[in-house]
């Protein structure tokens, strides 16, 4: 006997259940995939290794590279110089990101996965926003595993943990700001992937070359000495430049074709 159409139940197919199911599939992919957790110890064994075989073999002039373990992972406001330091912190996790990503969604096309997600259930928007948010996450895993090995790494080298004025507010705030301003490295990450597509090679190229003309920006917004204004401004920033940012490779995933 047939049902009673007041039993049959349907599927809502709103914003926030496409969004949310296509959240799903890319976090539940990314956790199973090897390389986030190759990622992941690079970046935890980075520090460990930097700090430890700098305080073996100091600088030019005799003295050491770190004499701080907070200096891998920033300089006070106003304290930013191009030194070789400042090419082995924290920030270089904000390239780590941009290489993962850039491999993340190249896979996706080189494998048919994109074209057949299209043709049966997502929307162009939501991939982007999903793989922006997936890309921020991976993100600051990135930068917090680089923290817990800066501390592993220092406490081995014996270097002192001094905070001085910035303390342990600013450190936090330092830390939180990162993380919010990594927002706007992966939504440019992002786009240079949907431009290059299955080409991995050029869209690694691309966010490395946009990545290294930005990078001064990120000492100067995420200090050691942050405050709530660098948190403010990195979180207003990860957000707006990531939705704005968004459209741009949501108009290409549409105006281009899916190879």
């Amino acid at each position: 006997m047939a049902k009673n159409n007041k039993d049959l139940k349907y599927t809502s197919n709103s914003f926030g259940n496409r969004l949310g199911s296509m959240l799903k599939v890319d976090l539940r992919r990314m956790f199973v995939s090897p390389m986030l957790y190759v990622c992941m110890g690079i970046a935890f064994a980075i520090p460990v290794l930097v700090l430890v075989m700098t305080s073996m073999v100091g600088d030019e002039d005799g003295g050491l590279m770190f004499t701080n373990a907070w200096k891998i992972i920033a300089s006070e406001s106003g304290g930013m110089s191009m030194d070789m330091t400042s090419m082995m912190d924290i920030n270089l996790m904000y390239f780590m990101t941009g290489i993962f990503l850039c491999l993340f969604v190249s896979e996706d096309f080189r494998s048919g996965y994109v074209k057949n997600l299209f043709t049966v259930r997502a929307r162009k928007s939501d991939y982007v926003i999903s793989k922006t948010v997936s890309g921020w996450i991976a993100g600051a895993l990135f930068l917090t595993a680089f923290f817990i090995g800066a501390v592993i790494g220092g406490g081995a080298a014996g270097l002192p943990f001094t905070l001085g004025a910035a303390g342990i507010f600013g450190l936090t705030m330092c830390m939180l700001s990162k993380i919010f301003l990594m927002g706007v490295f992966v939504a440019i990450f992002l786009l240079m992937s949907v431009i290059a597509k299955s080409k991995s090679w050029l869209s690694i190229l691309l966010a490395l070359f946009i990545g290294m003309m930005l990078f001064m920006m990120i000492p100067m917004m995420t200090p050691i000495d942050a405050g709530i204004m660098n948190l403010g401004l990195t979180m207003a920033g990860g957000v707006i430049f990531a939705a704005a940012i968004g459209c741009g490779s949501n108009l290409i995933l549409k105006k281009t074709s899916l190879v």
